[in-house]
């Protein structure tokens, strides 16, 4: 599997029982507190897994067949771009990736050899770098003889509305602006993807 997952960090529940609750007599009145307690506790957790759970029922925009996110990025020139300015006119391809990731680095090749076919095919392609500074990613374009522009997602918003997990990471986009594909490699078929 092509792919390396960025961290997003993991947050940590602690549950911290009373100092007596395993000295507590053995008395009904003593139960009735501890299963009152217990029932507390029981129905605080089946709320909040609910109510995680009704927020990730919620249908994600990056689906395919969903309209694309629209965003603005700037390239390492400062130039700025917008996605849905290509909406009716080009298909588009969107390539997550970060400097550190060597399948990366292989799907940047790729990238490189077919980037005049995909002119000729009127593809838009944007490259997009998650998360890393200008100074690092424009040194790293300048010594691999990079031919198109790479634009800079330093805050990773664009990625996070995209639920980009890991990198490398494709999302392919049709002239109505409709997600076709995603995945970490460029399919051999991509024509056909974006053309229907």
């Amino acid at each position: 599997n092509k792919n390396i997952f960025i961290s997003k960090g993991i947050k940590k529940m602690k549950h911290s029982f009373p100092a007596n609750h395993f000295n507590i007599r053995r008395d009904p009145a003593s139960y009735r507190e501890v299963n009152r307690r217990e029932k507390l506790f029981l129905t605080f957790v089946l709320i909040s897994f609910f109510s995680v759970s009704c927020i990730q029922a919620k249908e994600p925009q990056d689906k395919i067949g969903n309209m694309a996110p629209d965003f603005k990025l700037q390239d390492l020139n400062q130039n700025t771009i917008t996605l849905s300015s290509y909406r009716d006119k080009q298909a588009v391809i969107l390539f997550f990736w970060t400097t550190w990731c060597p399948f990366c680095r292989e799907e940047l090749k790729v990238l490189n050899d077919k980037y005049q076919s995909l002119l000729k095919d009127d593809v838009k392609l944007l490259v997009i770098n998650v998360g890393e500074g200008i100074r690092i990613v424009d040194n790293f374009v300048k010594n691999r003889s990079i031919v198109f522009s790479v634009f800079l997602d330093k805050d990773t918003t664009v990625a996070d509305v995209y639920s980009i997990l890991g990198v490398p990471t494709y999302i392919l986009i049709d002239k109505k602006g409709q997600i076709r594909f995603r995945g970490n490699s460029l399919p051999q078929e991509y024509k056909k993807l974006i053309s229907q």
